[in-house]
């Protein structure tokens, strides 16, 4: 892309293209060049006779075009980029900053697999609906002109897909499983986001586009705090699955677990009775020896209703002996 400080020298020695074949170097058709140019996107081409004539510059513009697409942004930020350019602001930091917040956020690296390996992996039978859904959900990406290859973005992720399979639950549910918790991830994502830009962006994008000098230190920011979020999420995950994972085990185990008599529940158990008990026993052992009296009297009811539930099995047993 070329700058406001280009020399005449320089713009005649650069390549030169008619609009077909500016076309087919960029990859974009002639209708889409004739709209930027309506825009105020490219710059306008040289007329020559009846014929317009680009340049390198033209060229560069339109891949610079076509990647801003790519990454998310609409003609209409775009333009305000490159504006920015055009009246010298620069445009490296800008893009630097573009760069940094699209690049790879984790440090897992993409992978391929075969769809006769994908098939092993769960089960051994060709299952096209549930690769169907892997694909919608961009755990498998198809890979052009390869049929039964596909790219695995996270093959982390995929490893996860595997070993809930294996431990029997059914592909539908996994998929169910992965939207719901991807739609509550990105409220979390989304939330970072609002707190760090209130918090710290916001001092680096005030102006639209940012500074050159903004855009770099804001660059710098995102490669400081962008572990950060991972960091976070993970201490929360895990301490909220070790609450959560308790919960669920006394819940299922609680009804039926006998507690050890030192147990901690046992211990700190608290029983309140009857005013009117309390001074009963008060006068027939002293206000002293209240707690030491109900605590022999309970382990004898105890002791009691354990010999009442085994006197029908042991009369049945002696009445067998007897006449044995």
């Amino acid at each position: 892309m070329s700058g406001p400080g280009q020399s005449a020298a320089d713009r005649k020695s650069a390549a030169e293209y008619r609009i077909e074949d500016l076309a087919h170097a960029s990859g974009a058709t002639v209708r889409t060049i004739r709209a930027y140019q309506d825009r105020g996107l490219l710059p306008t081409p040289e007329r020559r006779g009846r014929a317009n004539v680009y340049r390198d510059t033209h060229l560069a513009r339109l891949r610079q075009i076509a990647d801003l697409l790519d990454r998310g942004y609409t003609l209409a930020s775009i333009k305000e980029l490159l504006d920015a350019w055009d009246t010298g602001r620069g445009l490296g930091g800008v893009l630097g900053l573009v760069a940094e917040v699209h690049g790879p956020w984790t440090d897992e690296r993409a992978d391929r697999i075969t769809r006769d390996e994908l098939n092993r992996r769960f089960g051994g039978t060709p299952d096209d609906e549930a690769v169907a859904e892997a694909v919608d959900l961009g755990v498998l990406e198809p890979i052009a002109g390869r049929d039964d290859e596909f790219l695995v973005p996270s093959p982390q992720e995929l490893a996860v897909a595997v070993e809930l399979y294996a431990a029997g639950v059914p592909l539908g549910a996994i998929s169910g499983h992965l939207r719901e918790l991807r739609g509550r991830v990105e409220q979390i994502a989304s939330r970072l986001l609002e707190f760090t830009t209130e918090h710290v962006f916001a001092r680096y994008l005030g102006h639209r586009p940012p500074t050159d000098t903004d855009a770099a230190e804001a660059a710098a920011m995102v490669r400081r705090l962008r572990p950060l979020a991972q960091q976070t999420v993970d201490a929360e995950l895990a301490r909220a699955m070790r609450t959560f994972a308790t919960r669920h085990l006394h819940h299922h185990l609680g009804a039926d677990t006998p507690l050890e008599p030192d147990s901690a529940a046992v211990a700190t158990q608290r029983v309140d009775l009857p005013p009117g008990t309390i001074r009963a026993v008060q006068r027939l052992v002293g206000p002293e020896n209240v707690s030491a009296f109900v605590t022999a009297s309970t382990e004898r009811e105890v002791q009691s209703r354990t010999l009442d539930s085994l006197a029908p099995l042991t009369v049945h047993t002696g009445h067998i002996d007897q006449t044995g």
